[in-house]
C-alpha cells in the first residue's frame, strides 16, 4: 500500500477509534433494549477540505459543522485520484465493513445498515464515493421482532398499547422498503388501527399522526423527491426538475405511495400535500390529478343550487361558495350542504373561500377575517338560520382539531367556533351550546376565546343568571388571559350567585375566575373592605376571598 495512503488511514483510524470508544460506552450505558431498533449508529463521512481531515459520525446538516477535524502532514499532497478510489477507499470500507459485521463494540452499536461516504477536494474535480453496507443477519432479526411487535403491540385489543419510543422507531419502519412493502393497503391498515387505539388519547393520538407523517415527510424529502428533482437551495420547498426527468418513468407502485404520503402528511401540512401532489402531476400520476382537481371521489365534487353554487375538495380540505342571491335562503341552503357534508365525514378541518357582497364578522378582537368567519357572520345576521347552525356546530366541534382558514397560530379556532360564538352573542337559547364548546376547546393552543366574555357581556350584560355561563366562558380562557374590564360584581345578587357558583370548583378553578373578574387578590382584598362598597356586598367579597385563601 502506498505510504501516504497508509499514513491518511492511520490518522483517520485512531481519531476513529478514540471516538467510537467514547460512544459505544454511551451506548451501552443505555437502560432499555428496543426491540424495534437493530443498533444506533448508520453513517460515516470522512472527507478532506479545508486542509484538514473531517470525520463526521451523524450525517451533517447543510448549515452546521460538527465535524471531528485532523491536521494532517504534507503526505495528503501525493493522495491522487486514482490512489484514493483504487487504495485508499477499498481499505478504509473494508475495515469499517468488519467493524461494522462485528460485535467489538456492543450489539446495539450499528443499525444493521450503514453508509460510508469519502469525499475529496481536489484541484481539477472533486471525489465523492457512497456505498451502503447492510447487515443481514441483523436485518432478519429485525424484521421478526417488528413481525412480533405488530401481532402483539399493534393489531391487539385495547388495553395493550405500545410505549413512546417503540411507537416513534415503527413510524419510521412503517416507511423502510427493507422491512414493509411500500404499499398503501398494507401500510394504512397499521396506521389506522394504532390510531384507532389511541383514539381516547389525544396527546398520545396526535403524537402518533406527528410522527408517522413526520416519517413519510422524511422519505419524500430525501429518498423519493431527489431521484427525480433537485432543490432549488438547501432551505427552499422548491424541487427543479432534473434534465432527464422526461426520459424517466416512475416506478407506478412508488409513485402511489408516494401520493399516498402527501395525503397523510396534508392532515397536519396542507401546504405541504398540495406542494407534493402537483409534483406527482408532474411524475405523470393522474390520480393526483384527479384529487387536486375533484378531491377523493367520496363526496360529489359541486352543489349547484337556486341561491348558491358549492364546490368541494376533501383532498386539499376546501370548500368555495359563491352566493348567488344575498338573502337568507342562500345561507340555509350553503349551511345544510356543509352539514350534510361534515355528516357524510368531509374534514372538519377545512377552509372556505367565499364569494359575497356581504362584510360581516363578530364583534371579537384578533379573530381571522377569513372567508369562513364571513359566511358565519352572514348567516348569523338571520335568526331563522340559528337552528340550522346549531345543528352545524354541534357535528363540527372537535377538540385538538383547527379550521384551515389562518396560519397555525393564536388566530386559529376549532372548527364550530364562529357559529356558536355568533349563537351565544345572538340569542339566550344556544347558553348550552356556549357551555358545551368552552368545556371542549384546548384552552392551551386557542386563544380567541379570551376576549369572549367582553363581548358576551357587552351583549347581555352581567345578570344573576348569567353567572354559571360566564364562569364557563372564562375557566376556558387560555394562561395569558387577562381581566375582564366589563365584569363588574356591583349588586349582592351578582355577588351572591358567584359565590355559590365557585363552592363546588376546585380552588385553581377559583383563583381563574376570581382573577378574571377582580385582576388579583389584592383588588379583591381592598373592594371587600372600602367604605364605598355596600356592607352587605362586602361580606360577600369577603367570602370570596376566604375561597382561595
Amino acid at each position: 500500500m502506498d505510504a501516504a495512503v497508509q499514513r491518511f488511514l492511520d490518522d483517520v483510524w485512531n481519531k476513529l477509534r478514540t471516538i467510537y470508544d467514547k460512544e459505544s460506552k454511551r451506548i451501552n450505558e443505555f437502560i432499555y433494549h428496543r426491540p424495534l431498533q437493530a443498533g444506533v449508529k448508520d453513517y460515516l463521512q470522512v472527507s478532506w477540505r479545508d486542509g484538514k481531515i473531517h470525520i463526521d459520525i451523524e450525517e451533517p446538516f447543510d448549515w452546521t459543522d460538527s465535524s471531528y477535524k485532523i491536521e494532517a502532514g504534507p503526505y495528503v499532497a501525493e493522495l491522487t485520484e486514482v490512489r484514493i478510489r483504487t487504495e485508499l477507499y477499498p481499505a478504509l470500507r473494508k475495515g469499517m465493513e468488519e467493524l461494522f459485521l462485528s460485535d467489538t463494540l456492543g450489539p446495539r452499536f450499528f443499525d444493521y445498515r450503514f453508509q460510508i461516504v469519502l469525499s475529496f477536494e481536489m484541484e481539477d474535480e472533486d471525489i465523492k464515493i457512497c456505498e451502503q453496507l447492510v447487515n443481514n443477519e441483523k436485518l432478519n432479526q429485525l424484521r421478526q421482532s417488528l413481525q412480533k411487535f405488530i401481532t402483539s403491540k399493534i393489531m391487539s385489543n385495547l388495553p395493550v398499547l405500545p410505549s413512546v419510543d417503540d411507537q416513534f422507531f415503527f413510524s419510521r419502519h412503517l416507511i423502510n422498503p427493507d422491512l414493509i412493502k411500500q404499499k398503501e393497503d398494507i401500510v394504512d391498515p397499521l396506521i389506522r388501527h394504532l390510531s384507532d387505539k389511541l383514539r381516547s388519547n389525544k396527546k398520545r393520538l396526535n403524537e402518533w399522526i406527528g410522527q408517522y407523517t413526520s416519517a413519510m415527510d422524511d422519505w419524500i424529502q430525501n429518498v423519493y423527491l431527489p431521484r427525480y428533482f433537485n432543490r432549488a437551495d438547501s432551505y427552499a420547498m422548491d424541487w427543479i426538475p432534473k434534465e432527464d426527468m422526461a426520459l424517466v418513468n416512475p416506478n407506478a407502485d412508488q409513485l402511489s405511495f408516494f401520493v399516498y404520503a402527501a395525503l397523510q402528511i396534508g392532515r397536519t401540512k396542507p401546504d405541504t400535500r398540495e406542494r407534493y401532489l402537483k409534483l406527482a402531476v408532474q411524475l405523470g400520476s393522474k390520480q393526483a390529478a384527479d384529487y387536486i382537481q375533484q378531491g377523493s371521489g367520496k363526496f360529489a365534487p359541486v352543489h349547484k343550487g337556486n341561491y348558491a353554487e358549492i364546490h368541494n375538495n376533501d383532498v386539499t380540505q376546501t370548500i368555495e361558495v359563491r352566493i348567488l342571491a344575498e338573502e337568507e335562503a342562500a345561507y340555509g341552503e350553503v349551511l345544510d350542504h356543509m352539514t350534510e357534508l361534515l355528516q357524510k365525514g368531509f374534514p372538519k378541518e377545512y377552509n372556505l373561500k367565499l364569494k359575497s357582497k356581504q362584510k360581516n364578522y363578530l364583534p371579537l378582537k384578533k379573530m381571522a377575517k377569513s372567508g369562513i368567519h364571513q359566511f358565519f357572520a352572514g348567516a348569523l345576521t338571520y335568526p331563522a338560520l340559528f337552528p340550522k347552525l346549531n345543528a352545524y356546530a354541534n357535528i363540527a366541534m372537535e377538540p385538538y382539531a383547527w379550521y384551515k382558514d389562518t396560519e397555525p397560530g393564536e388566530k386559529s379556532v376549532m372548527p364550530g367556533t364562529y357559529a356558536v360564538l355568533g349563537l351565544g352573542l345572538h340569542s339566550r337559547d344556544y347558553f348550552s351550546l356556549v357551555t358545551r364548546y368552552m368545556e371542549m376547546v384546548d384552552t392551551e393552543h386557542q386563544m380567541i376565546q379570551d376576549g369572549y366574555a367582553e363581548a358576551f357581556i357587552d351583549a347581555h350584560g352581567v345578570e344573576q343568571e348569567l353567572i354559571p355561563v360566564l364562569i364557563d366562558i372564562l375557566l376556558a380562557g387560555n394562561e395569558e388571559a387577562r381581566p375582564v374590564k366589563n365584569f363588574v360584581i356591583d349588586r349582592i345578587e351578582l355577588a351572591e350567585a358567584l359565590h355559590q357558583e365557585l363552592l363546588s370548583k376546585e380552588i385553581y378553578a377559583r383563583e381563574q375566575v376570581l382573577y378574571r373578574i377582580f385582576g388579583s387578590r389584592e383588588k379583591l382584598k381592598k373592594a371587600a373592605k372600602s367604605e364605598q362598597t355596600e356592607l352587605d356586598l362586602r361580606g360577600i367579597l369577603a367570602e370570596l376571598l376566604a375561597l382561595v385563601s
